[in-house]
């Protein structure tokens, strides 16, 4: 047993590797963080005058579509069978098409404007093409941690750079919305706004495409013969920490999908300083992500989780109830910012814990059958919370036609409550279905032992099978 340990806690992975797999999956990132939230809704909505209601039934259809496209694509690709490996192929030869299913939607084509049915369309038919090359990506990106470690320590490792990475997917969006967002009406500002967002898909595609030149996939995986899709999709939901997982991930999706929608709406309609509460976001992300790499050997995944999730419900519920109050602000900021932290830290690590457990009962892996079945669970949650966001907006009188400027006092009270409100009650929940969470303890760890000399076995063995010799 002390051999095992060992070896789970010696697992390597490259600096270069680390690298190129944060970077690719940040770029992919800051794409859906503008097409998902608040930039292309806003551009629709606000600046093409896109009905919010027909807005709304386009996230709903969207929802439904990644009900059946994810799920496909993770049995799919646990079951390629490829020179580059199983999930590297969908990166490297998808980004061309992921980019220019982004293009699309900054384009204006002739006869849209003015026209409900047309706009309605151009963003339904949008979203269905970007989201398939977008669930290859990032079902890809997703897993990689899992295809190239086993022990929470080395896959930390990456998740230490997919975090500096992704504060980029927050201060991208952020940056936009401070500086280049036009105003109703502005025709300048909204054709350098459509550049730029044309600009940026070229950029992040680049970034996507060579990334995968700097990390590879141990090829054992890929040998394995897979369950039958029905199968597969079963043996998931008999995981019972996989059940809990997804309350938590479902919440997590949400969250970021109506905050990062909804704080376009916070500063403009509020009026908040953007010049206080963006540091203290920052300051929160930073000091949760100090905080859960010191406590997570300490704590436990689990533990951490748990408490992230309710520091996360607090700093909503400071929101909704007190958040035209700066001071009070700042603290629900910062409790927003370690709830991020812990979402972009620990939701991976705990997400490995269960394809791992899997692999423990089942003898496979199925990461991306796990991913997809989490994408085809929580993808829903992005059409929800931007359609939760805009409903409840409404409720409180809205009026999408008016400036930020000329907006009531209770519409704003209505953006503080569709922007934080939902988010706080399922946070908290995430906080109570953890109780039920079984991979914890001395024996879990022993199990994640016994799976890295299990995996080291498979790839000596398949190394052998092509002629090489094993170390």
């Amino acid at each position: 047993m002390a051999e095992e340990v060992r070896a789970l806690q010696e697992e390597h992975v490259p600096m270069i590797s680390r690298i190129a797999i944060s970077a690719g999956d940040a770029a992919t990132a800051i794409l859906q963080s503008l097409a998902a939230t608040g930039a292309l809704t806003y551009y629709f909505v606000n600046l093409r005058g896109l009905d919010s209601k027909l807005a709304g039934i386009v996230w709903l259809l969207f929802g439904i579509w990644n009900a059946v496209n994810d799920p496909i694509f993770g049995y799919i690709s646990d079951r390629t069978k490829s020179a580059l490996g199983r999930r590297i192929p969908y990166i490297r030869y998808g980004a061309p098409i992921f980019v220019l299913g982004f293009i699309f939607f900054w384009i204006v084509i002739p006869g849209t404007d003015g026209s409900q049915t047309l706009l309605f369309l151009q963003l339904l038919l949008g979203l269905f093409v970007y989201d398939i090359l977008y669930t290859a990506i990032a079902t890809s990106f997703w897993v990689m941690p899992y295809e190239v470690a086993v022990s929470n320590k080395a896959r930390s490792t990456i998740y230490v750079w997919k975090i500096l990475f992704m504060v980029f997917t927050l201060v991208v969006p952020f940056a936009i919305e401070a500086t280049i967002k036009p105003e109703v009406g502005d025709l300048a500002g909204i054709e350098r706004f459509r550049w730029v967002m044309i600009a940026l898909g070229v950029a992040m595609g680049l970034i996507i495409f060579f990334s995968t030149f700097f990390f590879k996939e141990k090829k054992f995986a890929q040998q394995e013969e897979q369950f039958e899709f029905i199968k597969s999709f079963v043996e998931c939901f008999r995981n019972r920490s996989f059940v809990v997982f997804e309350v938590l991930s479902f919440s997590i999706m949400f969250a970021q999908t109506a905050l990062m929608t909804g704080i376009w709406y916070y500063f403009d309609v509020v009026g908040m300083p953007r010049g206080v509460l963006l540091p203290a976001l920052a300051a929160g992300i930073v000091a949760g992500v100090v905080a859960w790499i010191s406590l997570r050997d300490r704590l436990g995944v689990k533990r951490c989780t748990q408490i992230f999730t309710l520091l996360f419900s607090l700093g909503c519920g400071l929101l909704v109830f007190l958040g035209r109050n700066v001071p009070v602000a700042i603290v629900g900021f910062f409790l927003l910012g370690i709830g991020f932290s812990g979402g972009m830290y620990l939701i991976p690590l705990m997400n490995g814990d269960v394809v791992d457990w899997d692999e423990h009962v089942t003898g496979l892996r199925r990461e991306g059958m796990y991913a997809g079945i989490n994408s085809f669970i929580t993808k829903p949650a992005i059409s929800l919370g931007a359609w939760a966001l805009l409903a409840i907006m409404r409720a409180y009188g809205y009026n999408q036609a008016l400036p930020a400027a000329e907006q009531t006092y209770q519409a704003g009270t209505g953006v503080l409550v569709g922007w934080a409100g939902p988010t706080g009650v399922l946070m908290f929940l995430s906080f109570i279905s953890l109780l039920f969470y079984p991979l914890a303890g001395a024996e879990w760890e022993r199990i994640k032992a016994h799976l890295a000399q299990v995996h080291e076995e498979k790839e000596r063995a398949y190394l052998s099978s092509l002629g090489y010799k094993a170390d």
